[in-house]
């Protein structure tokens, strides 16, 4: 029988590898150009295959965007993973990838950071539409955000 200290020790490691996972993924994907092929070449392959996705990894998108303002009267700061305007279409873009397997687990969470992005970015961008999505990275699965 496994005891409470070895279950916590174990959550612990859990959340360790999974933190690392997230942060070695991120570092990869910040680096992907695929109009200059800068980066895995794995990765921008299989970015290349979907044209909404591909747009992200373009050398005029942004990377690690920091946004900022007031939600509900709180100050909030965040950072996107990937942003790209289209100034003749008044739309903003942005992305945030997700390192989950289990899409599920944290699902309600990641939506409510989503709709803070597009707050944000719709108070910063004012008459521009915000398109989102989410990249699982486990499975490369686009999702967009509505």
């Amino acid at each position: 029988m496994t005891s409470k200290i070895e279950n916590i020790l174990l959550e612990q490691e859990k959340t360790k590898y999974a933190t690392e996972t997230g942060i070695y993924q991120h570092m990869k994907m910040k680096s992907i150009c695929t109009e200059t092929n800068d980066g895995d070449s794995e990765l921008q392959e299989r970015i290349k295959k979907n044209p909404i996705l591909e747009r992200f990894f373009h050398k005029d998108a942004r990377t690690e965007v920091p946004i900022a303002g007031y939600i509900n009267g709180k100050f909030v700061s965040r950072r996107i993973d990937r942003m790209y305007v289209l100034e003749n279409e008044k739309t903003v873009f942005i992305l945030d990838y997700k390192t989950d397997v289990d899409k599920n687990l944290f699902y309600d969470k990641y939506i409510h950071q989503i709709n803070e992005y597009k707050t944000l970015i719709t108070d910063a961008f004012k008459g521009y539409k915000v398109k989102a999505f989410i990249l699982w990275l486990n499975d490369f699965d686009l999702q967009q955000v509505n």
